[in-house]
């Protein structure tokens, strides 16, 4: 019973995380006329978020393992409870960036610790239904956001409740988690500073361009950032390699099954992220849709995604299931983008979300469960890192390349799937590997 309330308060606290990446999206309009913000400033408002989680995540993996997950869980949960507040109380832009920045990092301390947690705390089919549970809430944090955005803004009449929730939610889990979760000892480590920093560097001119790039039109100043990103994250890896004490433990990467894992995890989260970005701006700059209509659409993907998320163990061919469940992804998207080219039918897209969805929860969960299976306990949180930066990263370059295709052409999915379709097939064919 203890660890069932265990993970309600880690799951809920990664909701938390989860859905404040996408939950402003349906808000900005509001935002950006309460506080008579430019457009510029309110691409920082989600861009930074995003910016300081992406960064620093790997970085809070690396503090859990030498303070301890469940210290850094609570630091990171009362960081992003504070600065949600702020948020909510902010009185102007630049104020509002500056506290999306911080909620960001807070964010990375909170975020790795999760499955590092779960993976210390579960084994055997518990920890298969704990991982079932936990990619459901990782990959649905993007539409379960939207929908709350909605929801929120259209009851409430104003932006600012949307970060005011996570105020009491955060406050109760402050003081209800510290009792579930016995204290750990601490373990003396050295902090890689010359891997952070190259880490740091690397992610921030990767990502800086990818989330600001495609509203300014692809300055030039972004190619040679994303050029010196790769550069630095390469620099990254092989300093890795070569320190006695690394910030990221690269060498889980040597394991059998985990490579080819993480590359279909993060395929399948790239593929999602960037469909259900185009679907919600097709629904609502072409067929019309209000954000709330256009939230609400998703729930069918978020109710098929649940049920095989949640019953995926006791699915037939679970060797096989992520194989089957990516391709049945491509198949429903395919379909549902030829579907409602000329228009939004009434009941046809119900099923097709709902297929989508749950192939996306078969092909993900078993995934996350089989990468972490292939590691010991000792290795928890460079998974953790590895999986939370990977589905980030590929969400964030998803968002660019399919947003940018889908932006030129913004009357067809067509073009979207054309990618996307590609893309799964490959990540399917990963996951067949044994």
């Amino acid at each position: 019973m203890v660890k069932r309330w265990l993970l309600v308060v880690l799951l809920t606290g990664q909701t938390m995380v989860s859905m404040d990446g996408s939950i402003v999206a349906v808000a900005m309009p509001n935002i950006a006329a309460g506080l008579h913000a430019s457009g510029s400033l309110m691409q920082l408002v989600t861009g930074g978020y995003t910016f300081a989680l992406a960064v620093l995540v790997v970085t809070g993996a690396r503090l859990g393992d030498g303070y301890g997950h469940r210290t850094m869980f609570f630091y990171g949960l009362f960081g992003f409870t504070v600065t949600s507040l702020a948020c909510g109380l902010a009185p102007s832009g630049a104020v509002l960036v500056t506290a999306r920045i911080c909620q960001g990092a807070s964010a990375a301390l909170l975020l790795p610790q999760v499955l590092s947690l779960i993976q210390l705390a579960f084994d055997g089919p518990a920890r298969a239904r704990a991982l079932g549970l936990y990619s459901m809430v990782l990959a649905l944090g993007v539409a379960l956001g939207q929908v709350a955005g909605g929801v929120i803004v259209t009851l409430g009449g104003s932006w600012r409740p949307i970060f005011l929730v996570n105020v009491p939610v955060g406050a109760l889990l402050l003081a209800v988690g510290p009792r579930l979760m016995p204290p750990e000892p601490r373990k003396p480590i050295h902090l890689d500073l010359l891997g952070v920093v190259l880490l740091s560097c690397g992610m921030g001119g990767f990502v800086v361009p990818l989330v600001l790039g495609r509203e300014q039109h692809w300055p030039l100043w972004t190619w040679p950032s994303l050029v010196a990103g790769c550069v630095m994250l390469a620099a990254f890896c092989v300093h890795e390699l070569r320190t006695t004490s690394p910030l990221l433990d690269l060498s889980v990467l040597l394991r059998p099954l985990v490579r080819p894992g993480l590359f279909a995890a993060c395929a399948v989260m790239g593929a999602y992220t960037g469909f259900l970005f185009t679907l919600a701006l097709y629904l609502q700059n072409v067929l019309g849709f209000t954000p709330l209509h256009a939230g609400l659409t998703f729930v069918p993907y978020t109710v098929g995604f649940a049920t095989a998320g949640l019953g995926w163990t006791r699915l037939p061919l679970r060797e096989h299931l992520p194989a089957i469940g990516l391709l049945g992804l491509a198949v429903a998207a395919s379909l549902l983008a030829a579907l409602i080219q000329d228009g939004w039918p009434t009941l046809l897209p119900i099923p097709l979300l709902f297929v989508a969805g749950a192939g996306h929860a078969a092909g993900f969960s078993p995934l996350v469960d089989r990468i972490t299976a292939a590691v010991g306990p000792g290795q928890a949180s460079s998974v953790s890192a590895l999986t939370n930066t990977g589905t980030l990263l590929s969400g964030v370059l998803s968002i660019a390349v399919l947003g940018g295709v889908y932006l030129a052409d913004p009357g067809t999915m067509s073009h979207v799937t054309a990618l996307m379709v590609p893309l799964l097939l490959i990540a399917a064919v990963a996951a067949g590997r044994r």
